[in-house]
């Protein structure tokens, strides 16, 4: 099989990436992770921190101290798909067993499906907001239109493959990022940013609970939802390749943008008080804003096409024998439908801050015990091979209770430590303490202990093959 062969092979289905078909480089984990990132979501998770009524300053440190943590972690996950060449998803069934790795994915897949309509709607408000300034406004039936033709265009390229959204990336997303350069001297020059702006001046409990929301929302929250992503596309990565490059090109590759942008969307929102994103642009830059946001509209794309394909990459880890591209289309079947839900939400700041913040309920606890399994238990050693036999007659057993029960009460304890702005998720806890939003830190904490222990003393999955069996 040639190399060209493997890959196509790889691209589109489980198995194990071929040592031969592993031929991404440390620019393109980079440009990848930077694409997903350089988007306008992070305008809002800037903007959202003005909102809950910090001040700039309280903001920008949230997002500095949270992401360099958050991505921290990211890159351990980035490094275990470059050891073994499988999917994030995948690999689970080390820790869960070949059935109950069943669990994970399934939230997985609802994750990124559910980000991609987030993204799409965001296309979306800034399309027409772009159309507004030409003097169109368009209703619902218009906005609608628009946003099933840019999950055609999302759902193409995520559906070619890992090829394809590595050369989108790499020869969009530098072009992308002048043309945030540019907008960002722009704000920051002319649009009045109070760059002293007090916020609402908050005192002990509502300060901290305000802290601790953004915290997790948009700080260390924002970091440990790409976790489930990382092995996906570090699978391509010559096994070869120095670990630290590998891991410094992912980890900064998120680092960068998420902080930047987050910074700019607080900037735009000391001036227009607005967390519609769409409404940030427009205020900010005027008739400026219809060239900017026709290259903007890359940012988001260069994300949906990460959460097509990774959640494709989850049905098949639940053994849908059905074809990745098929699934693909699928989720952008699924995506537009919640993306409709979106465009007749009235509170967009609400219903993304419940969104993030109910992410956290269970990817901090599966984190938790897969750092665990594959950096303790298993000690980097996973016998590939085993990972992929059948259910029910494989080397490893259908359902690791250890794991699956770490998982569940760390998702209880992440709902108990909880404060988001719907009232369903403020859990008791966190009421009980002055609305500090400890979430992601309870679910992580309690789900690696519970899971240190009952696991076994010696791991589900054999570790007498080396990582590199996957050749």
């Amino acid at each position: 099989m040639t190399s060209l062969e493997a890959t196509e092979v790889a691209e589109h289905s489980l198995l194990p990436v071929p040592v031969e078909a592993r031929t991404s480089t440390a620019a393109h984990q980079f440009w990848i992770w930077a694409g997903a990132n350089l988007a306008p979501i992070n305008w809002v998770l800037g903007a959202l921190g003005i909102h809950l009524g910090l001040s700039l300053g309280q903001t920008i440190a949230v997002l500095v101290l949270g992401n360099l943590v958050g991505m921290a972690v990211f890159g351990l996950f980035v490094l275990m798909g470059q050891r073994t060449g499988v999917s994030q998803m995948v690999l689970s069934r080390g820790a869960f067993g070949r059935r109950g790795a069943y669990l994970p994915a399934v939230l997985q897949g609802l994750l990124a499906a559910g980000w991609c309509a987030v993204n799409t709607w965001i296309i979306l408000d800034l399309v027409v907001a772009l159309f507004g300034k030409l003097g169109y406004q368009g209703g619902t039936g218009f906005k609608i239109t628009v946003a099933a033709l840019l999950m055609v265009a999302q759902v193409w390229i995520a559906a070619v493959g890992f090829r394809a959204i590595a050369r989108f990336e790499r020869w969009t997303v530098p072009v992308t990022f002048v043309v945030f350069l540019a907008m960002t001297v722009i704000a920051w020059t002319g649009t009045g940013v109070q760059w002293n702006y007090p916020g609402k001046i908050l005192e002990g409990a509502p300060l901290w609970s305000a802290l601790s929301t953004v915290m997790t929302a948009i700080g260390i929250g924002w970091g440990i939802t790409w976790f489930a992503y990382a092995s996906d596309y570090s699978r391509f990565v010559p096994p070869d390749m120095p670990r630290g490059k590998v891991y410094l090109a992912s980890v900064l590759g998120q680092f960068i943008p998420t902080v930047w942008l987050g910074i700019f969307g607080a900037t735009l929102a000391t001036v227009s008080q607005q967390v519609d994103p769409g409404e940030l642009v427009v205020s900010a830059f005027g008739a400026l804003a219809v060239p900017v946001i026709l290259l903007v509209l890359h940012g988001p794309i260069a994300t949906n096409i990460l959460n097509i394909y990774s959640c494709g990459l989850c049905a098949q880890t639940v053994d849908w024998p059905v074809d990745r591209r098929r699934l693909s289309y699928g989720v952008g079947v699924a995506a537009f439908a919640f993306t409709i839900y979106l465009i007749l939400r009235s509170n967009f700041a609400e219903a993304l801050d419940a969104w993030l913040a109910g992410l956290v309920t269970w990817v901090a606890p599966w984190a938790s015990i897969m750092l665990i399994y594959y950096y303790r238990v298993a000690r980097q050693r996973v016998n590939v091979a085993a990972l992929f036999d059948p259910p029910g007659r494989g080397r490893i057993p259908d359902f690791s209770w250890p794991a699956l029960v770490a998982f569940v009460v760390g998702m209880v304890a992440t709902w108990s430590c909880e404060y988001g702005i719907p009232t369903f998720l403020q859990g008791p806890v966190a009421v009980a303490i002055g609305g500090v939003d400890l979430s992601w830190l309870a679910g992580s904490v309690v789900a690696g202990g519970v899971y240190l222990a009952l696991r076994p003393a010696r791991p589900a999955v054999p570790t007498d093959a080396p990582a590199e069996a996957a050749k």
